[in-house]
């Protein structure tokens, strides 16, 4: 029960970092705008959220001394996937601050990178926090206070990265992975080639049999009538 809780909640996890690492992307472009900046407080907010409930169930569980050998691998390679999740959101959170300060909404205000990225991410920033729509009740000058409050954050995030480090013990080069890199990708390659194998090794259309069959002899007689008027010439 406790490892499906917490596979269910890395899930989560990692859907909101990914979605975060998309949103921050976009910051200082030509699609920076006061409402991404509030959807990237928004994100990061879930996002520490179900860090400290992922990060306290999976220390609960690495250090039961009564955990079986097999759960106690299953349960470390979620702590490596875990621990990958908060490493790349501290970065974004560490780019989302200096593209914040680099590139203020409010005056003094530069002129935004033209990226050619044009439309807004809610769609990305409500994936992200499980919700059908987002509302968006920032003030006006939200992009500048929340800066303090990313930096703050960023800082917490470092600490729980090093907290969790000296709790649990799970040096990443010990865990094993279940298979081989990139067998996923390799899994879906081969699905759509078989796929297409079967297509093409479908019944043969009687029409378009037909239609070849008389090209072909079409092109021989045209064939032995050049070389015949070759001959004669």
């Amino acid at each position: 029960m406790a490892k499906e809780e917490c596979k269910a909640l890395l899930d989560e996890l990692n859907k909101t970092t990914a979605c975060y690492h998309h949103l921050v992307l976009t910051v200082g472009g030509s699609a920076d705008s006061q409402n991404l900046r509030e959807e990237l407080q928004k994100t990061r907010q879930k996002a520490r959220e179900l860090a400290v409930a992922t990060g306290s169930r999976l220390t609960v569980a690495l250090r039961d001394r009564g955990l079986a050998a097999e759960e106690r691998a299953e349960f470390e390679r979620l702590w490596v996937a875990f621990s990958g999740c908060l490493d790349l959101l501290e970065a974004d959170m560490q780019r989302a601050l200096a593209l914040g300060a680099a590139f203020p909404l409010h005056a003094p205000r530069r002129p935004l990178v033209r990226t050619g990225v044009a439309g807004g991410s809610s769609r990305v920033a409500a994936r992200a926090l499980s919700a059908r729509s987002l509302r968006h009740e920032a003030e006006c000058d939200f992009d500048v206070a929340d800066l303090p409050e990313l930096e703050r954050e960023v800082l917490q995030v470092g600490e729980m990265i090093h907290d969790m480090e000296m709790k649990v013990n799970v040096p990443r080069w010990t865990v094993q992975a279940r298979q081989a890199a990139g067998a996923e990708l390799l899994s879906s390659a081969s699905t759509g080639v078989s796929s297409a194998v079967v297509e093409r090794a479908g019944p043969c259309d009687p029409s378009k049999a037909l239609a070849a069959t008389v090209f072909s002899a079409v092109l021989l007689v045209a064939v032995a009538l050049a070389l015949c008027v070759a001959k004669l010439s």
